[in-house]
This record gives structure tokens, sequence and C-alpha cells, in this order.
């Protein structure tokens, strides 16, 4: 029971076969109250039902300040503390440079990484207030490696700021005793990459890989628990590759 009593806030954390809920899925069995955050068309109340009797969805969007502000302050008057953020909403876009247009830019960089500062900041002051807590926050092998599987420049270049974001968070918030800590995860098999990639190119992709298969949600989800609990106390600022080797270096 890892997070017993903690209460942690999931972005994105909706999607039943996504990194996020199975986080969540991890977390709830591991003692946590989860607060998954989605947009309505997601269904987050739907998806917290799933998880058991305690847990909450909310709709919230993370592009917009006033959004993840208001999520916070439920999640606070219904648990009174937040322990964990995970920052894992994103999405992806196959486009070569040429053919990324500002549309485009905006919508990958906004989810991704100005949602992670907006989510952020509406949690620190509580977590302030408690002197202590974790935010992990999911970039991509793709932001190490200059490009992934499936996303195009700008997924890699919002993924590298996530990086960034989050070591200067933890520069500055280790005073605080809050920890912040970034993911990398490789191809992971999730909705997203569904019937993008044939079995032959799956098994191709395998090949490249030290340890020869393709990521799963679940693989994340444990990097997520270590990361917000107490067997990373000491560890702030780090970048943890879960990605099968594929970015030995």
């Amino acid at each position: 029971m890892l997070l017993k009593d903690r209460v942690a806030v999931i972005t994105g954390g909706a999607g039943i076969n996504g990194l996020g809920f199975a986080t969540a899925r991890l977390m709830v069995q591991h003692g946590a109250r989860v607060v998954l955050l989605d947009l309505e068309r997601a269904d987050p109340a739907a998806a917290a039902a799933r998880l058991g009797a305690g847990h909450l969805g909310i709709v919230a969007d993370v592009t917009d300040k006033a959004s993840c502000e208001a999520a916070v302050k439920r999640v606070l008057e219904n648990y009174a503390r937040i322990d964990v953020l995970v920052n894992n909403a994103g999405i992806t876009q196959p486009r070569k440079t040429v053919d990324i247009t500002a549309q485009d830019y905006d919508a990958v960089l906004d989810v991704s990484l100005r949602g992670t500062l907006y989510m952020s900041q509406a949690v620190i002051p509580a977590m302030q207030r408690q002197r202590g807590g974790s935010i992990v926050c999911i970039s991509s092998v793709s932001a190490q490696r200059g490009g992934g599987i499936l996303g195009g420049p700008h997924y890699s270049a919002a993924k590298a700021g996530v990086l960034g974001l989050a070591r200067a968070m933890a520069r500055e918030l280790g005073i605080d005793q809050i920890r912040v800590n970034s993911i990398t995860p490789g191809l992971i098999q999730t909705d997203i990459s569904k019937g993008k990639l044939t079995e032959e190119r799956k098994a191709e992709i395998a090949e490249s890989i030290p340890l020869a298969r393709l990521g799963e949600a679940d693989d994340v989800a444990g990097a997520c628990l270590y990361l917000a609990s107490d067997l990373s106390s000491y560890c702030t600022g780090i970048t943890l590759d879960v990605n099968g080797g594929m970015l030995i270096h």
C-alpha cells in the first residue's frame, strides 16, 4: 500500500486503455484516492466509477487555466489535500516539419506543455501548504531521440519542453519538499497507437528494442507509482526511461 490515504490527480485519465487509467488502477490498488480529469467526451465520471467507490471524475480542459483551477478546487473540497499530480494529458499528430500548421502547433503544444504548466500551477499551492507532494510529467522518448514513431516534430518539441519545465520546477520547488520528475515512454500500445501500425511494422520495431517487445500501459503505470511514492523520496528532476532499452546510449 505505497499510497495509502493519498490523493492522486491524473490528467487525461479517462481513456480505459490509456496510460492515465492504467496508472489510476494501480494507484487505487496501493491505497490512493484517485481523481481523473478529462474532457467531457471522455466521460471521466464513468471512468472513475470503474475504479470503485471513493474516486472522482471531473471534466476539465488542461489548456484552460480557469478550468484547471476549478478542478483543483473541487478536489480540495472533496479530499482536502492533493499528494500526487500526474501530468498525462497529451495529443499527437503525424506531420512532417514543413506540413505543421500554426493550428497543429498550437493544438499539440497547448495540451502537452501548456497543460503541464497550468495543472502544476493549480496544485502547487496545496502541496506547499502540505510541505510535500509529487508531480509526475509524462514526456516521450521522441523528446530525446528527435522524433518518435507516430508524432511529428512539434510533438517532440512539446515533450522536450515538458522535460525542461519539469527540471526547472524541481529545482524551484525542492525547498517545499515537492518532487517533480518525468517519464519518457517509448512506443506503448494504447488507443493512440491502435490501428496506426501494421503487425509487421510492430514486429520490426520490437526487433530494434533490447527487450524485444512494445510497451504496455501497465509498464508506465509502475513507473508512475514509483515516482509518486516514498520509494523515490530522494528523486527529483530525473527523467525515467520506460522504453525497453530503445534509448540506450
